[in-house]
This record gives C-alpha cells, sequence and structure tokens, in this order.
C-alpha cells in the first residue's frame, strides 16, 4: 500500500482536491509556469533587443543562428529531465518521498556529465558547427564568440534546469517561477551594463548577452537551492541528497527509457531547425535577422502548448502514481481547452500588433517586411501544436513515449522539413514557413488516433 502523500507546502497543487474542478486547479498551476517559461525566454528577447537597437541587425543574426546548435546539444537533457519529471510526479502521486530524491539525485549526475560534455563539444567545435550551417561570413565572428560562452555555461545551467523539473513534478509552479523572475531582471540589468559599458563594465558587444545570462542564471540556481534548503524541502540539496547522486541504475535505466525517446524527437526538432536556419541563409543576412525575430515571438506563441503539454504530463504522472486513473478524462479536457482559449487569444493579439512587435527586433525594412509575412504564415498552427501537446504529454505520464515520439518525428522529417523545401523553391523564403502548418495538421491527427483506438484502452501501472 502506498504511504500517504507528504503535507502540501505553499506553491503546491492538490490535484486531488474535489471541492475545486480540474480546469481551475490546471489553470492555478499553469499560471506560475507559463510565466515562468515567458520569463525564461524574456531573458533572451530583452538581450535581443538590446543587440539589435544598441548595436544593430548584425549582432541580431549572429545570436539567432547559434540557437539551432545550442538546441541540438542540450536536447538529451530536455528529455531526460522530462523523463524524471514522469517519475517524480508518479512517486509524488504514490507518496514516496524516498523514491523522489533517488530520482532526482540520480538525474542530477547525469545532468552535470552532459553539461561539461556539452561544453567541450562547444569550446573545440563551435567554427565547425557554425560553417555547417553555412552561418553568413558577416555575423561568423560574432556568433562564435557568444556560442562558446554559452556552452561554457552548461555545467551550471544543466542541473539548474533539472531541478526546476524536479519542483514542478510535485506540483510546485511557483517556485521556479520566483527564482526566474530574479534571473530575468539581472539579466535585463546587466545586457546593456555591459553593451555600454556601465559603471566602468568592460564593452563585450554581442558576449554582453550571453555573460549576462551566465551570471543571472547562476544566481538563480543558487537562490533556488537555498530557498528549498530554508524549506526543509524533501528536494533540497543536502547530505542525503548529495549520497543519492551515485547513480542507481534501475532508475537510471528507466529514465533513460522514457528519456531518450523524448530527447531523440527534441533532437529531430533541433535538426529540423538546423535545416530550416540553412534553409534561411541562402536568402542572406537579412533573412536571417528576420528568422531570430520571428523566432523571439513564437517562442512566446508556443509557451501556453508547451506549458500546458507539461501541466498535462505532470497531472497525468500524478493521477497514474495515486492510482487515480478515473482523473486523466479530466486532465485531457481541461488542458485541451485552455490552450484554445489562452493560445487563442496570445495569437490574435499577434496577428493585431504584429508590425509593432516586430519592430522591437528589427529597424530595417527589408528583414521587418521578411519576418512579418513569416509570421502572418504560421501562428494560427500552433493551437493545433497545443492540442496534440495536451494528448502526447498525458499518454507520456504513463510511460508510454514510443508511439508519440514517433508521431512526433514523422511530422517533422517526413513533412515538415520537405515541405519547406520544395516550397521555397517556389515561393521563395515564405514557403519554408508553410511546412510549420502542414506539420502541425499532420502530428495532431496521428496523436489523436493513438490515444483514441490505443492509449486509452489500457490499464497504466506505476513505473516507480
Amino acid at each position: 500500500m502506498a504511504a500517504a502523500r507528504p503535507a502540501l507546502r505553499r506553491g503546491q497543487i492538490n490535484i486531488f482536491d474535489e471541492s475545486r474542478p480540474m480546469w481551475r486547479l490546471f489553470l492555478i498551476f499553469l499560471v506560475p509556469l507559463l510565466l515562468s517559461n515567458v520569463l525564461q525566454a524574456a531573458s533572451q528577447t530583452v538581450a535581443s533587443i538590446y543587440l539589435g537597437q544598441l548595436i544593430g541587425v548584425h549582432a541580431l543574426g549572429a545570436v539567432s543562428g547559434i540557437f539551432p546548435i545550442i538546441f541540438l546539444l542540450i536536447s538529451f537533457l530536455i528529455g531526460l529531465s522530462s523523463g524524471s519529471t514522469v517519475l517524480i510526479g508518479q512517486a509524488f502521486g504514490a507518496g514516496n518521498v524516498r523514491a523522489m530524491k533517488r530520482v532526482a539525485g540520480t538525474t542530477l549526475t547525469i545532468s552535470l556529465v552532459l553539461g561539461v560534455i556539452v561544453a567541450l563539444i562547444g569550446f573545440f567545435l563551435t567554427p565547425d558547427l557554425l560553417r555547417l550551417i553555412r552561418t553568413p561570413s558577416d555575423i561568423f565572428g560574432d556568433a562564435t564568440t557568444y556560442a562558446e560562452i554559452l556552452f561554457a555555461s552548461c555545467p551550471m545551467f544543466f542541473p539548474y534546469l533539472a531541478y526546476t523539473t524536479f519542483i514542478r513534478g510535485t506540483g510546485d509552479s511557483q517556485t521556479p517561477f520566483y527564482v526566474l523572475f530574479v534571473s530575468t531582471v539581472l539579466i535585463a540589468i546587466l545586457t546593456p551594463a555591459f553593451i555600454l559599458g556601465w559603471a566602468h563594465l568592460p564593452r563585450l558587444g554581442v558576449a554582453s548577452a550571453a555573460i549576462a545570462g551566465y551570471i543571472g542564471n547562476s544566481m538563480a540556481f543558487v537562490g533556488l537551492l537555498v530557498l528549498l534548503a530554508r524549506r526543509n524541502d524533501p528536494l533540497s540539496f543536502d547530505f542525503e541528497m548529495m549520497r543519492d547522486m551515485r547513480v542507481d541504475l534501475k532508475i537510471f535505466k528507466t529514465v533513460v527509457r522514457l528519456g531518450v525517446p523524448i530527447g531523440l524527437q527534441v533532437i529531430m526538432v533541433a535538426l529540423a531547425e538546423i535545416a530550416v536556419i540553412t534553409f534561411v541563409n541562402h536568402f542572406g543576412s537579412d533573412a536571417t535577422a528576420a528568422y531570430g525575430a520571428v523566432n523571439q515571438i513564437v517562442g512566446y506563441v508556443q509557451f501556453p502548448a508547451i506549458s500546458i503539454g507539461i501541466a498535462a504530463s505532470i497531472f497525468g504522472a500524478q493521477c497514474i502514481g495515486a492510482k487515480r486513473e478515473d482523473k486523466l478524462n479530466s486532465v485531457i479536457r481541461s488542458g485541451v481547452g485552455l490552450n484554445y482559449v489562452i493560445g487563442g487569444l496570445i495569437i490574435a493579439i499577434c496577428y493585431i500588433f504584429a508590425w509593432n512587435i516586430l519592430g522591437w527586433f528589427v529597424t530595417s525594412k527589408h528583414p521587418l517586411d521578411i519576418a512579418h509575412s513569416l509570421l502572418m504564415i504560421t501562428l494560427w498552427s500552433y493551437l493545433l501544436f497545443g492540442n496534440s501537446s495536451v494528448l502526447s504529454g498525458v499518454m507520456r505520464s504513463s510511460g508510454a513515449v514510443f508511439w508519440p515520439t514517433v508521431n512526433g518525428i514523422f511530422a517533422i522529417w517526413a513533412v515538415e522539413v520537405p515541405a519547406a523545401w520544395l516550397l521555397m523553391h517556389k515561393y521563395g523564403i515564405d514557403g519554408i514557413w508553410m511546412g510549420y502548418p502542414i506539420a502541425y495538421v499532420v502530428v495532431l491527427a496521428l496523436q489523436f488516433s493513438y490515444y483514441e483506438f490505443f492509449w486509452k484502452r489500457k490499464t497504466h501501472e506505476r513505473l516507480i
């Protein structure tokens, strides 16, 4: 028999509270999670605005071009963190605190090792990677400098990212939000300080954004660990957690089994983005800058979908851990409904104010025109992406990762990339972006079919 769940502390959500509807519990958890994702991107967005306005369009292009490579190299960590969150969510639902700590300790060790490996790869191979994606020569030097600093921060950033996923697995989305707020404010202050040399600081050019990010995220990580220790949180980084960092092979295998398919899909997404940036780079540095501006806005449009998918996975894992599969349908209905309401509102705002928003990032007319056209083509389709994210998130909460991953990879590499390449030759750069909505239609159809005809007819057991 499972132990009773530990008493909830401030910030944690009780999804088994029958006095409130699931959609309201979902929304309470979702708002800080959504704001956390927004803040995490806001630090990069603010940096991009400073770079574009204070240095110029070439600086923005240099930062934009390296993003797909960074995303590729952290893909496995994203997958493993997702796998560990499923295990922590199930253990929390079952009241198994000891299992929660063992999952966290094992995953922390993996994240630290991966961070060191990625830092070494970046240190030795950054110029070759930038040549591989045909980075324009006029931004190559700045892109190299920026990338090398980002890679060097990975041994700190990877454990930090992993820790925030652990905490969310216990139903607490508020604590990561608080620490991210602090880091975002620091980055917003430090980036222009290094660009303009405030208070006799050195003028660091494009490197200013990367160094400010390193400082801001490091201080947020330290603040998070201090806060957990003061609360005597079961996941605080204490001597017991350090002992649990000795890798538990059984947990390691389960995390890998869950995380590798998710990480593989993330890698496929990253490779697709590398293919896309390679297509875009054929049109010159103005197109690269436009791509960067569009990515900034699309990132915010995606946040409701991504956040709701994460919340659905965590809630689903807790339901399975507590043997309350009767709650899964309400999790899915709440997630899908909130996706269309929140996502639809944000997309409508972006359509109405597209020119004004793009003007924050790009001031030159030609890249601004390109960016506006691309935005008009893709925005609406992220509602479909959000719907499929909810379905795949709940299915993955039970450990069913293979077919949701296959569906996602198929939509990317058998639909999106070929469609972008073919349509590029007919419609120019606009054709590249047409591949996105086509792929999102396909992936939603695939995920719904697997959920409806296979997954929901099975009985789902705890993984830990």
